[in-house]
């Protein structure tokens, strides 16, 4: 599923195991990550589940923000309701969109991406939350910088994924 001319991208920052989350948060600390997401997303819309939406607790800034609920009383300042993933990615026909999680919504919305872009922590951390194993035979490396961070000590690598 594109948004017509644009393309639905998955954004996620994983660890080893493909952890993304514990209780509802990052397990680390890489601010160099989070300037990549910022950089990566800015003027796009971004796709959230509302657990996602939830543990940032503010719309994103110069972001079209859309959360995916299945109560349809759910509100908030600033951001736009979709009550399916079609939905949401149908608000953005016409223009690039990045799916930005939970992991539900990344399981739901794999099958349906062109393109991933992966932050790779060189390291395994505790995790209640993950992201989808890779079909090797789906997805093809296209783009690979390593890094290390100064201020956490962490290895990581910003990994570009396209459908083959």
């Amino acid at each position: 599923m594109t948004t017509s001319s644009g393309q639905l991208t998955l954004i996620v920052a994983t660890d080893l195991n493909n952890g993304i989350g514990i209780n509802n948060t990052l397990p680390w600390r890489l601010p160099e990550d989070l300037a990549h997401f910022k950089r990566t997303t800015s003027g796009h819309a971004i796709l959230m589940g509302r657990k996602t939406f939830d543990s940032i607790g503010r719309p994103l800034p110069n972001r079209r923000n859309i959360v995916i609920t299945r109560n349809a009383g759910w509100q908030h300042d600033g951001v736009e309701t979709a009550g399916s993933l079609q939905e949401a990615a149908a608000l953005c026909a016409g223009a690039p969109a990045f799916i930005i999680g939970g992991a539900q919504i990344y399981a739901e919305a794999l099958p349906l991406a062109d393109r991933l872009i992966i932050t790779r922590i060189a390291q395994t951390f505790d995790c209640d939350a993950f992201f989808p194993a890779l079909d090797q035979q789906v997805w093809q490396e296209t783009a690979r910088e390593e890094h290390h961070s100064e201020t956490s000590g962490l290895d990581y690598a910003f990994v570009t994924y396209e459908r083959r």
